[in-house]
Protein backbone atom coordinates (compact mmCIF):
# COMPACT_ATOMS: atom_id res chain seq x y z
CA UNK A 1 0.00 0.00 0.00
CA UNK A 2 1.46 3.72 -0.69
CA UNK A 3 2.25 5.95 1.95
CA UNK A 4 2.08 9.33 2.16
CA UNK A 5 3.78 11.09 5.04
CA UNK A 6 2.84 14.71 5.45
CA UNK A 7 3.00 17.38 7.94
CA UNK A 8 -0.50 17.72 9.20
CA UNK A 9 -3.35 19.77 7.76
CA UNK A 10 -1.74 22.58 7.43
CA UNK A 11 0.39 21.64 4.18
CA UNK A 12 -1.20 22.24 0.86
CA UNK A 13 0.69 19.70 -1.11
CA UNK A 14 -0.22 16.96 1.43
CA UNK A 15 -3.83 17.97 0.68
CA UNK A 16 -3.57 17.94 -2.76
CA UNK A 17 -1.42 14.87 -2.97
CA UNK A 18 -4.31 12.94 -0.41
CA UNK A 19 -7.09 14.21 -2.66
CA UNK A 20 -5.31 13.37 -5.92
CA UNK A 21 -5.07 9.57 -4.39
CA UNK A 22 -8.17 9.69 -3.42
CA UNK A 23 -10.27 11.02 -6.88
CA UNK A 24 -7.87 7.98 -8.39
CA UNK A 25 -9.12 5.53 -6.26
CA UNK A 26 -5.84 4.33 -5.24
CA UNK A 27 -5.61 2.86 -1.90
CA UNK A 28 -2.53 4.76 0.53
CA UNK A 29 -2.53 5.41 4.28
CA UNK A 30 -1.41 8.58 5.90
CA UNK A 31 1.53 9.51 8.49
CA UNK A 32 1.21 12.89 10.31
CA UNK A 33 4.89 13.61 10.75
CA UNK A 34 4.10 15.81 13.13
CA UNK A 35 2.94 13.41 15.89
CA UNK A 36 5.35 12.59 18.41
CA UNK A 37 3.72 9.09 18.32
CA UNK A 38 5.39 8.89 14.34
CA UNK A 39 8.82 9.62 15.38
CA UNK A 40 10.27 6.35 13.78
CA UNK A 41 8.61 7.21 10.75
CA UNK A 42 10.20 10.58 10.91
CA UNK A 43 13.19 9.52 11.07
CA UNK A 44 13.35 6.81 8.23
CA UNK A 45 11.88 10.11 6.08
CA UNK A 46 14.71 11.98 6.99
CA UNK A 47 17.49 9.55 7.42
CA UNK A 48 16.99 6.63 5.45
CA UNK A 49 15.40 8.38 2.41
CA UNK A 50 16.96 11.74 2.66
CA UNK A 51 13.72 13.47 2.66
CA UNK A 52 13.27 17.15 4.47
CA UNK A 53 9.79 18.35 2.70
CA UNK A 54 6.45 17.14 2.55
CA UNK A 55 4.77 15.16 1.70
CA UNK A 56 6.53 11.74 1.06
CA UNK A 57 4.60 9.51 -1.74
CA UNK A 58 6.47 5.81 -0.60
CA UNK A 59 5.49 3.23 -3.42
CA UNK A 60 7.81 0.81 -2.37
CA UNK A 61 11.84 0.60 -1.62
CA UNK A 62 12.95 1.73 -5.09
CA UNK A 63 10.03 4.54 -6.03
CA UNK A 64 9.11 7.40 -3.50
CA UNK A 65 9.30 10.97 -4.10
CA UNK A 66 8.84 14.14 -2.49
CA UNK A 67 6.09 16.91 -3.17
CA UNK A 68 2.79 17.41 -5.29
CA UNK A 69 3.32 15.03 -8.51
CA UNK A 70 0.56 14.56 -10.32
CA UNK A 71 1.94 13.16 -13.43
CA UNK A 72 3.58 10.36 -10.77
CA UNK A 73 0.49 9.85 -8.99
CA UNK A 74 -1.67 9.41 -12.53
CA UNK A 75 1.18 6.97 -13.68
CA UNK A 76 0.10 5.11 -10.49
CA UNK A 77 -3.36 3.93 -11.91
CA UNK A 78 -1.41 2.81 -14.79
CA UNK A 79 1.14 0.56 -12.81
CA UNK A 80 -2.11 -0.48 -10.52
CA UNK A 81 -4.09 -1.78 -13.81
CA UNK A 82 -0.97 -3.50 -14.77
CA UNK A 83 -0.44 -5.59 -11.36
Amino acid sequence: MITVYTTGHACMRCRWTIRRLDDLGIRHRVVDLTNPANAEARTYVTDDLGYTEAPVVVVDDHDHWCGFDPDRLSALTTHREAS
